[in-house]
């Protein structure tokens, strides 16, 4: 019988002995937690797909997609898109309460962005990499 390869989620949760709970029992902020982390290694890999650069001029690259405004207008593409069930963990994430507020975004991005967090953070909690990339990726290719 041939042998299933974990996925890096599985892995990382392995090494930690994550203890498996369901990401509908966490609160929006802490799917947006890891889902900022998720969402910043998948643009940081696309960055570095180009090849190499200089540190500053990559770090340059990615924060322009790694930002609220930026990540509003993604959201707001890929809404249609999404199946009501990730609907409403986007809106579980925009409308949580955060003691955080926006640098250089407008509170409504800043909410959408945490929103667009949360729902690439339970994504990824529920092993639904694929439908990550599956949203974001074709987003980033225009």
């Amino acid at each position: 019988m041939e042998k299933k390869l974990e996925t890096l989620p599985e892995i990382i949760r392995n090494a930690y002995d994550y203890k498996e709970q369901s990401p509908d029992a966490l609160s929006p902020l802490t799917l947006a937690f890891i889902g900022d982390t998720i969402y910043d290694l998948i643009i940081r890999t696309k960055v570095i797909s180009h090849g190499n650069a200089p540190v500053n001029k990559l770090h340059r690259t990615a924060s322009a997609v790694v930002n609220a405004t930026s990540q509003a207008a993604l959201i707001r593409n890929i809404t249609p898109h999404l199946t009501d069930e990730e609907l409403a963990i986007f809106k579980r994430g925009r409308n949580a309460k955060s003691h955080t507020t926006a640098k250089n975004a407008s509170s409504t991005d800043y909410k959408a962005a945490t929103g667009l967090e949360a729902l690439v953070g339970w994504l990824y909690l529920k092993g639904r990499m694929d439908r990550v990339l599956e949203l974001i990726l074709p987003e980033l290719e225009k």
